[in-house]
């Protein structure tokens, strides 16, 4: 990363961490921040979070010294939606103040642990000119978007956890990576209805329509998931890495995939951490590359899927 010069921006790099409340945002921040460590990077985490007062990793940049959603919330009598809103439009009025404290840390790599209320995502305009401005500070970012993976096992949140993922991807305008999360509780909630590269990769959706009218419920509103699905398929933007962040693999499929959409490049140094630390975590021989790899170590292979059963019957 090159220095600042001539009183212009440095060129940094980095991500915003973004996604649903509860989708594992602040703990993936935590994690990548001692996986990036351990490889060499220096790192500076930037709480985005006004509503965030606990936080488990070392925060070099808090926006709640600026505003909170409480003060926010007592001031005006606002619910936390209502008060969210408002936090994120005081800080894109008050620019200045970031990026003040974002000088102080020059050679390094940015996490941005954002807030997760959805439609500042989708169609609220603060948090996306808060990463324009990002980007003309010269930073160079790619937006990681977490969902819980245990909604694979239900088709109808699939279906909008699909739609929430593509217009996040339209509207933020950054390179995006969809992370499914916590794959180790993925069928914690019920089985998987296809095998997981259906989900991670978003396959042909009929099927998962076909399987989605056998529910007496949802079979009236076949023809809404089906326009839904045509929008998604379309597209054809929406794909899924899984992660389990306490597996280093695992996160290093990620941030591999991070580093290639925000151009980062690997120095010499870092990349012989990295191979280092993989052999030793689980041995240099062993491949971890697929997602069948992923599926063989997080879901239930023992017995059918819910489709075979299905058949079965």
């Amino acid at each position: 990363m090159s220095s600042q010069t001539g009183g212009k921006h440095a060129l940094r790099f980095g991500q915003v961490v973004i996604g649903p409340p509860g989708s594992g945002k602040t703990t993936y921040c935590q994690g990548m921040q001692e996986f990036l460590t351990q490889l060499g990077r220096t790192v500076v985490v930037v709480n985005m979070d006004p509503a965030n007062d606990r936080l488990p990793y070392p925060c070099a940049v808090d926006v709640s010294e600026l505003v909170t959603l409480d003060d926010v919330m007592d001031g005006f009598k606002l619910g936390p939606n209502g008060g969210l809103l408002y936090c994120m439009e005081y800080v894109e009025a008050n620019l200045d103040w970031l990026e003040g404290k974002l000088k102080e840390h020059g050679d390094c790599y940015f996490l941005f642990d954002c807030p997760g209320q959805v439609e500042l995502y989708t169609h609220q305009s603060s948090v996306k000119n808060i990463f324009s401005h990002l980007a003309k500070w010269n930073f160079r970012l790619t937006a990681v978007h977490l969902v819980d993976s245990h909604y694979c096992a239900d088709p109808a949140k699939f279906i909008s956890v699909l739609c929430t993922s593509l217009s996040a991807m339209l509207h933020v305008e950054l390179p995006h990576i969809n992370i499914l999360s916590k794959m180790d509780l993925i069928e914690h909630y019920g089985k998987l209805a296809f095998n997981l590269d259906f989900y991670t990769e978003v396959m042909d959706l009929t099927y998962l329509l076909d399987h989605l009218a056998a529910d007496p419920f949802f079979k009236k509103f076949h023809q809404l998931n089906e326009k839904l699905s045509e929008v998604i398929q379309d597209y054809s933007l929406v794909s899924f890495v899984p992660l389990n962040v306490q597996d280093k693999e695992s996160m290093t499929q990620v941030l591999r995939a991070v580093d290639k959409a925000n151009g980062y490049c690997f120095g010499d140094l870092e990349e012989r951490n990295l191979q280092a630390m993989m052999s030793a975590a689980v041995g240099a021989d062993f491949q971890f590359n697929s997602t069948l790899g992923v599926q063989e170590r997080y879901v239930e292979t023992g017995g059918k899927t819910v489709v075979e059963e299905m058949m079965d019957l």
